[in-house]
């Protein structure tokens, strides 16, 4: 690996092409954990920048980390602030038609409800739902038939079921279930649901070299091991494995 740096996206990096770089800048929320936060070194950690790291040493590429908003983290990939996006993203229908996908670096998680311990499961028919905006699980909750509450980040979903503004938040189980499993005041409500595909790194349509060089990387991780190894570090012995 040649140089890790943490950059930030308001720099306004301008837009070339990845495939004839040396220098690929990876773009990630840092606001995800386990996929990608901020740790109390004031560092990003996480499953996604364990990977991206082990994925440019194997590609001898130079990566750079840029903190970008969920909620403009497709545009600004597209307008050219950074060359990449390994932020827990689901692969859908709906994003491809505007980026392109590596293959699935993590295996579909089931998104689940969370909710102030003691609360009925029913509040997710008829009440009011905390979701992360741009997600699938808002996508989700805005064609049931309960009331959608967007938030640009998932803490202020936590947030507004702990005061009382939202009845229950939906997000990726993943991320729930570090939080409720730590939480007296939460609890699980109503049953999982199954919305998306995997998670894989998100990258602009006219970059097909760099694409295919991380695709290449991910299917030899698979291969080796070494992907499993970071899900079962990151995500515990019962995640799905390849």
């Amino acid at each position: 690996m040649k140089k890790l740096t943490l950059t930030l996206a308001a720099l306004a990096l301008s837009a070339t092409g990845a495939a004839a770089q040396d220098v690929v800048r990876m773009g990630t929320e840092g606001a995800y954990p386990p996929f990608n936060f901020i740790n109390d070194a004031n560092e990003l950690e996480g499953f996604e920048i364990d990977l991206g790291n082990e994925m440019c040493q194997r590609a001898e590429l130079t990566c750079e980390w840029v903190i970008n908003d969920w909620d403009t983290i497709i545009p600004n990939l597209v307008a050219g602030n950074y060359d990449t996006i390994i932020a827990g993203m689901s692969i859908t229908d709906a994003r491809r038609e505007v980026i392109a996908f590596t293959q699935e670096y993590k295996m579909p998680d089931p998104s689940l409800y969370a909710a102030l311990s003691g609360t009925d499961s029913s509040v997710i028919e008829g009440g009011v739902i905390a979701a992360q905006s741009n997600t699938i699980q808002a996508g989700h909750v805005a064609e049931t038939g309960a009331d959608l509450l967007e938030f640009p980040t998932p803490d202020e979903t936590i947030s507004a079921v702990r005061s009382g503004e939202a009845d229950a938040v939906l997000a990726d189980g993943d991320f729930l279930r570090t939080i409720v499993n730590e939480a007296a005041d939460l609890e699980f409500v109503g049953e999982p649901v199954f919305v998306g595909g995997g998670v894989g790194m998100g990258l602009r349509q006219s970059d097909t070299e760099l694409r295919e060089t991380f695709d290449a990387v991910i299917a030899e991780m698979k291969e080796d091991g070494s992907l499993n190894e970071l899900l079962i570090k990151w995500f515990g012995e019962d995640t799905p494995v390849f």
